[in-house]
């Protein structure tokens, strides 16, 4: 029996690279504060968060998979998420710019129908360009680096700030994909299943 497909998130992006690799998920939001945790290591805050997010839509699923993810940037040992305004968003990009970060994306998938689960994080380096602070202030005002973590979209207008990536490039979105199909793999499901 192949399981539904679950993504604990309302990320536009993550449901798009879902999509992009033949999988039509059920969207259902965790709403799990996040606030609840404050681990130090950004692994284990991610990985933590992802599962959680994966356990509170797992409650009303009990013939699927459940992927819970959640991201996080950290730039010279500072960890950001979603950047609470604009003054913020401005601020960090000056603080950003010219500067390697590094992103991780924890990734939380739970089998409702063998109560199996599973966590791992992807790591992807990030290298901001030298970008000036009209050219921030006018990629702010977008509205776009409010609703990521590391205040840039790498799919968006905040691709072309970004001079290069090593690693995992969907990692950065919000999801990798290589991680994902290795994850199920490991719970012995063939990522052709869900197509």
């Amino acid at each position: 029996m192949t399981p539904k497909f679950v993504l604990a998130s309302a990320s536009p992006a993550r449901l798009k690279l879902l999509r992009m690799i033949g999988i039509e998920p059920i969207v259902h939001k965790s709403d799990y504060d996040e606030s609840l945790i404050n681990l130090p290591q950004p692994i284990d805050l991610v990985n933590t968060l992802a599962m959680k997010k994966a356990e509170v839509v797992a409650q009303n699923y009990h013939d699927s998979l459940i992927l819970g993810c959640d991201s996080l940037l950290l730039v010279d040992g500072e960890i950001y998420g979603k950047p609470e305004d604009e003054e913020v968003a401005i601020a960090r990009w000056q603080y950003m710019r010219g500067k390697m970060g590094r992103l991780y994306t924890g990734h939380g998938l739970i089998d409702t129908i063998n109560n199996r689960q599973i966590v791992q994080c992807g790591v992807t380096d990030v290298y901001f360009a030298d970008v000036t602070d009209e050219q921030i202030r006018a990629y702010v005002a977008t509205g776009e680096p409010l609703k990521c973590a590391g205040c840039f979209a790498l799919e968006g207008k905040g691709g072309v700030f970004i001079e290069k990536i090593e690693g995992c490039h969907s990692n950065v979105i919000g999801l990798s994909l290589p991680l994902l199909r290795k994850m199920l793999t490991e719970l012995s499901y063939e990522i052709s299943y869900f197509w």
